[in-house]
């Protein structure tokens, strides 16, 4: 019997605010331990709490951006549990009454385009951290996480395969960075997600009993997790053995999943509302002023990349996977409108950090003096590395290393018929019928001139001396 996976994703983004969901203090990431805290968020008693309304203008976009239905009332939940890293022994979140739910996003998969439900996207504040001693059996609390803003995305069971669900959180983590509300660094915990998984027999509309997975840091270690963790699951359901609803860690190290503790239950948290805020209300005007800030997000970006610029659909992909890229991208095109050459030079390093250092104007130079033949595609590459190591100017570069291009037809001749003159079998072959060749001729005068050469007087030499060597 054939199985299916069914898998739903909870993920979890924190904003960039300057201040925490609940209080003044700030989220700046990587500073002193327990530095970045107050009584409010320090869970001592007596202290108020107060919605930090940016957080609620970010939670809003991104539901829009997600086709997700606006409520207007909504209202904060105390979700009770006890760990070291959560002072109040509560998290301030959303149970009820969300912010936003019912909507979705788009993937791409080999069968076509599918749509994946989003059941509800929702605000909360985010806990602290422990930090283990690896030479000690201890571990420290560090609060400074500790109510920072985060929102809960959570997906509907929609999706099918490890690949699928790497492919929605990529589509995910692309839109809150394009609408720069999350910086998507899933190293620093800013963006991460728990995926709940079951298997059941092919056709069936009845959903298996799931397990959590948690400390996935990486798409690919998503992925890792999602196949072993099935694989586990047909192996138990073929042995006839039982499923049990629990959370089970994933070890990047061995690719495995282990149990960490039984799954927990709604009841378990014994959510109520919390009493310190107030029902929230998100004004219709509120709606309609971040609907008109709503940027161009990646699949529409894509999608005008390739009729726009008529380039491929996957270099519009990679370079609409990042804004600024993108941004990039297209200022270089306003300045040299030629799209090919300028998406086959960022793809080198279709990054932020891959363009950090230069200027659109200075790739739009760079270009033309490749369309003047003063250096040819080859060199080019050569100097736009150079140009994103040290952000220096391409003339200058060209000027201090000497890689102005040799078009010198004299010159070019005398190393062509070196090249021919050392490699007689190959030219022998080559005038038997093994026209290939021209490619092998051509590429050994390119490296004899140390990829200066001008390719198009090489390829008209070649052939120039190879006629008159077949007509003696």
């Amino acid at each position: 019997m054939e199985y299916e996976a069914v898998i739903g994703l909870e993920v979890h983004a924190q904003l960039l605010t300057d201040s925490k969901a609940f209080c003044s203090c700030t989220t700046r990431f990587g500073a002193e331990p327990n530095t970045n805290t107050c009584p409010i968020c320090q869970g001592m008693p007596g202290v108020l709490p107060v919605l930090n309304r940016k957080a609620l203008e970010f939670t809003v976009l991104m539901a829009i951006a997600c086709h997700c239905k606006i409520n207007e009332f909504s209202r904060f939940a105390r979700k009770n549990y006890y760990y070291p890293d959560l002072p109040k022994n509560y998290q301030i979140s959303q149970y009820e009454a969300p912010v936003s739910e019912h909507g979705w996003v788009e993937i791409d998969t080999a069968d076509g385009v599918k749509r994946i439900g989003i059941t509800r996207i929702h605000m909360e504040e985010d806990a602290g951290k422990l930090i283990h001693d690896e030479q000690k059996p201890l571990s420290y609390v560090d609060l400074n996480r500790t109510g920072v803003p985060l929102i809960e995305i959570v997906s509907e069971p929609d999706i099918r395969s490890p690949e699928e669900a790497a492919d929605y959180l990529r589509a995910l983590h692309a839109v809150l960075v394009y609408l720069r509300i999350c910086d998507g660094n899933m190293q620093e915990g800013s963006f991460r997600c728990d995926a709940n998984v079951s298997v059941r027999p092919g056709g069936s509309k009845h959903l298996g009993t799931k397990t959590e997975l948690k400390n996935m840091n990486s798409f690919r270690n998503v992925q890792r997790a999602l196949q072993y963790e099935i694989d586990r699951q047909i192996e138990t359901v073929k042995g006839n053995g039982q499923i049990v609803q629990e959370t089970r860690l994933f070890d990047p190290s061995t690719g495995i999943t282990a149990s960490m503790r039984t799954k927990e239950q709604a009841h378990d948290y014994r959510y109520f509302p919390d009493p310190d805020l107030l029902p929230l209300r998100v004004e219709p005007g509120l709606v309609e002023s971040l609907c008109a800030q709503l940027p161009e997000l990646p699949a529409q970006k894509r999608e005008r990349f390739v009729k726009q610029f008529k380039i491929p659909t996957y270099d519009a992909g990679v370079l609409t996977s990042s804004r600024n890229v993108a941004e990039f991208f297209e200022e270089v095109v306003s300045l040299y409108p030629q799209a090919k050459p300028v998406s086959n030079l960022l793809m080198i390093d279709p990054t932020d950090e891959g363009i950090s250092r230069i200027t659109p104007r200075q790739v739009a130079d760079l270009l033309k003096f490749v369309e003047s033949g003063t250096i040819s595609g080859t060199i080019a590459r050569t100097v736009y590395e150079e140009m994103r190591a040290t952000g220096g100017d391409p003339e200058t570069i060209i000027k201090e290393k000497g890689l102005v291009q040799v078009s010198d037809t004299e010159e070019l001749t005398q190393v062509v018929r070196k090249v021919l003159d050392d490699n007689p079998a190959e030219v022998e072959k080559f005038l038997g019928g093994k026209t290939k060749l021209m490619g092998f001729f051509v590429g050994q005068v390119m490296k004899a001139t140390k990829g200066k050469g001008n390719p198009t007087v090489i390829n008209r030499l070649v052939a120039e001396e190879l006629n008159k060597r077949g007509g003696d």
